[in-house]
C-alpha cells in the first residue's frame, strides 16, 4: 500500500484481485483528523481513470469530511486487462460491487452512510450497483450519467448491426468511428491537454466489444428507468454533447424514487467535476456536498433498521 496526504486529507493506494483473478488498481482519499461523515464510491468514465482525473473530486470531498473511495475498471487506468475493453459490463459491476461492498462492511465503517457517485459511464455503473443491490445503497450522485448515448455519438442501425456481429469474433478491434470525445466534454482547454497527457486515459477509436457493450447497456438502463427507487441527485449540464440531458429528465420524472433532484446548468458541459472553470467547479461541488451532508444528516431508514437489528443480536447474545 502506498500512502500520502496533507494535514487534512491522507492519500492512500493498493491493488486488490477480483475474480479472474486480475490486479485492479484502488485508491482513497480520507479526512486526517477526524472520522468521515459518510462514504462515498467513486465509478468513473469510460477511458478515465481515478487516481489523476479524479484526485481533485476525491480532495474535495475528502477535505468536506468524506471517505472516498475509487477503482480503476478492468482494462482502464492503472489496472490489469486490455486497455479500454469491457468484454462484459456484468464483470464491471460485479468487481466494483465486490470491493465497495467489502469497504462498507468493515467495523469502523459499519454505521456510516454509502453513497455511490458515478461520472458519464460510471453513472450507468452506479445505477446498475444499485440494481444489483437496491436496499443497499443510501444514495447516488449521478453526474451527466450515461443512460443514453448521446444520438449525435451513436453509430447508425447499419453500423450497429455490423458492430454485434464482429464484436464477437474481434472484440478487440478498434473500428468504431466516432468524434473525439475529449474535445466535446471538456471545456477548459488545459484540462483537455492534461487529459490527453495522462498515460492512465484511453486515446483510441473504442474497441469494438467495448462499444456494443455500452449501446447493451443505456438501452437496457433506459428501458428500466421506472425501477430506479433509491434517493438521487442528477448533475447536467444543459451543453453536454456526450450524453443525452433528456434521459436525466427522463430519469428524474419517472424513477421509483421519492427522494430525487435534478440540477441542470447553463452553458456547462459534460465534465462537471473537472472540465469546467473554477467558478463553475465551485457551484457544482456546492451543490453535491450540500445534498450528501444533508442525507447524512439525517439518517435514512437503511441504517437505523441494521442499527436496530445488531442491538437485538445483541440483547439475545447477553441473555
Amino acid at each position: 500500500m502506498q500512502a500520502s496526504g496533507t494535514n487534512e486529507i491522507k492519500y492512500e493506494e493498493e491493488y486488490v484481485t477480483n475474480s479472474r483473478g486480475m490486479e485492479l488498481f484502488t485508491c482513497r482519499w480520507l479526512p486526517a483528523k477526524e472520522s468521515p461523515k459518510a462514504l462515498i464510491f467513486i465509478c468513473h468514465g469510460y477511458a478515465m481513470e481515478c487516481s489523476i482525473t479524479m484526485n481533485s473530486t476525491g480532495t474535495r470531498l475528502a477535505k468536506a469530511g468524506f471517505a472516498v473511495y475509487g477503482i480503476d475498471y478492468e482494462g482502464h487506468g492503472k489496472s490489469e486487462g486490455t486497455p479500454a475493453l469491457v468484454m462484459n459490463f456484468d464483470y464491471l459491476i460485479n468487481d466494483c460491487s465486490q470491493h465497495f461492498t467489502s469497504i462498507c462492511e468493515k467495523a469502523e465503517n459499519k454505521n456510516k452512510m454509502r453513497f455511490l457517485m458515478g461520472e458519464s459511464m460510471g453513472g450507468a455503473v452506479a445505477l446498475l450497483l444499485h440494481r444489483k443491490k437496491p436496499e443497499y445503497w443510501d444514495g447516488a450522485i449521478l453526474v451527466a450519467p450515461m443512460c443514453k448515448i448521446a444520438e449525435e455519438l451513436k453509430p447508425n442501425s447499419i453500423v450497429i448491426r455490423v458492430l454485434s456481429a464482429l464484436s464477437k469474433v474481434a472484440p478487440s478491434w478498434r473500428l468504431v468511428p466516432g468524434p473525439d470525445i475529449t474535445d466535446v466534454a471538456f471545456k477548459v482547454p488545459e484540462v483537455r491537454q492534461k487529459i490527453r497527457a495522462n498515460k492512465y486515459c484511453y486515446k483510441g477509436k473504442p474497441r469494438l466489444r467495448t462499444a456494443y457493450e455500452l449501446l447493451r447497456v443505456s438501452r437496457d438502463i433506459e428501458g428500466k428507468l421506472p425501477e430506479v427507487s433509491l434517493p438521487f441527485l442528477i448533475l447536467h449540464g444543459e451543453e453536454d454533447q456526450v450524453t443525452d440531458k433528456a434521459i436525466s429528465k427522463q430519469l428524474y420524472d419517472v424513477a421509483a424514487s421519492t427522494d430525487k433532484t435534478l440540477k441542470m446548468y447553463p452553458d456547462m458541459w459534460h465534465g462537471l467535476l473537472y472540465g469546467e472553470p473554477p467558478e463553475n467547479l465551485q457551484i457544482v461541488f456546492a451543490d453535491i456536498i450540500a445534498w450528501i451532508d444533508k442525507k447524512s444528516n439525517f439518517g435514512n431508514t437503511r441504517l437505523e433498521k441494521e442499527l436496530k437489528q445488531e442491538y437485538e443480536h445483541k440483547v439475545k447474545s447477553d441473555l
